[in-house]
């Protein structure tokens, strides 16, 4: 199959090579981080050919021999020489018995640049974090941002490529569906989501309770943009006929965040200037397999697809993203960056005057300088006269900028 370029990723890992230190591409499953490797594999060999270049995929059979961190460095060691312009690429290192103790070795020689994947958060941030502290760069891979996804499937920018997105969401391997095909994308997504269940959270964290967990999931995916406090979830599944702690429920919450699944975004006092420990809303690293969980109907959760694609655009940016609370109101994002700040509020349509002041209004009241936008799905968009300096832009304009 063809390598589609992500340009983004390929340039951002050679600008960071032989800089001492090591780079582990993190992301959900199936976002591209393995596709990401080729790519710059590829990059490799077209601008560094003298390069010694050993890639490891841990999910192919011809690696299968390679299970210990003993077994990784005799391999690397047999193929690098000591000395060269030498590099590592590791797919799925997680893999490895004690992957880190070899990466620590190689690394503490400089016998080569290690470039590795990994698909669950739990362990770079515990194994990577206590033995290879200081050794090493995180970069995360996404799923595919509106511009890719027209580019990987052909597509001209229009209100149907967008409403086709934002129903399939963003994994490259559905690269081979069309957009009509929607029993097929979803035994698709139900097959990620099931790699993810189970590899990532029910046999890693070894839950023993599986139904409760996924209520939970599903629980969350039908409120993506809320505020959920442990007591609601709690007080929902009781509801249920289901008992459970307080414990499990935010144990289950930081499993989904650790899997790359569903990630909490905090609450931000815009006037305060600080953050709010509780009610933390959540959004999925990708809104098709969030679709698959709701039943793939998307007509009533329209409004809340959209913020969690304009969540995941800003955060492709490199914007740590919160929710703005205000004295009197909220704001759906507001996205920080070094010295940049942009305040983002989501709507489906501007249809009613309270609306329009409910959306306007709130970032009315933010007495500051910086960027202000209201997203929406209005065909016709432009500023109001009444509320100078608040860009209107619809949702296609806005995910193709780059703030």
């Amino acid at each position: 199959m063809t390598l589609i370029p992500r340009p983004q990723y390929t340039e951002k890992i050679a600008g960071l090579i032989n800089r001492g230190m090591m780079l582990i591409l993190v992301g959900q499953r199936r976002v591209g981080k393995s596709k990401v490797l080729e790519l710059f594999n590829d990059w490799l060999h077209q601008n560094r050919p003298e390069a010694n270049v050993v890639f490891i995929n841990k999910e192919l059979q011809a690696f299968r021999d390679i299970m210990t961190a003993e077994q990784l460095y005799d391999y690397v060691v047999a193929r690098l020489p000591e000395g060269g312009d030498n590099y590592l690429l590791i797919d799925e290192v997680q893999d490895i018995e004690n992957y880190e103790n070899a990466l620590r070795s190689l690394h503490a020689e400089n016998r080569s640049q290690v470039i590795a994947t990994g698909s669950n958060a739990y362990i770079f941030s515990s194994e990577l974090g206590t033995r290879l502290s200081g050794r090493y760069i995180e970069i995360k891979v996404y799923n595919l941002s509106y511009t890719e996804f027209l580019e990987f499937h052909h597509m001209e920018d229009s209100d149907t490529s967008l409403m086709h997105y934002l129903t399939m969401g963003g994994l490259p391997g559905l690269l081979t569906f069309r957009p009509n095909e929607q029993s097929q994308i979803d035994d698709y997504l139900e097959g990620v989501y099931n790699t993810i269940l189970v590899k990532d959270i029910v046999r890693r964290e070894k839950v023993r309770n599986v139904a409760q967990l996924e209520n939970i999931m599903r629980f969350v995916a039908d409120n993506i943009g809320k505020p959920l406090s442990i007591t609601n979830i709690v007080r929902y599944m009781t509801s249920k006929g289901e008992k459970i702690s307080d414990e499990t429920v935010s144990n289950y919450l930081r499993y989904l965040h650790d899997a790359f699944l569903a990630i909490p975004i905090q609450r931000f006092d815009v006037h305060g200037k600080m953050l709010l420990e509780s009610n933390n809303k959540h959004y999925f690293s990708d809104h098709g397999i969030r679709n698959y969980l709701c039943g793939g109907d998307i007509r009533g959760s329209i409004e809340k697809i959209m913020e969690n694609v304009v969540w995941n655009h800003l955060r492709r940016q490199g914007f740590k993203v919160t929710v703005g609370i205000l004295r009197a109101g909220e704001i759906d994002f507001v996205a920080t960056k070094a010295d940049q700040r942009v305040y983002i509020q989501v709507t489906y349509l501007l249809a009613s005057d309270e609306t329009i002041k409910r959306e306007f209004g709130n970032l009315a009241a933010i007495k500051d300088n910086y960027p202000k936008y209201v997203v929406s799905l209005d065909p016709i968009s432009g500023s109001f006269n009444e509320y100078p300096g608040i860009n209107h832009v619809h949702l296609r304009r806005f995910l193709k900028m780059y703030l």
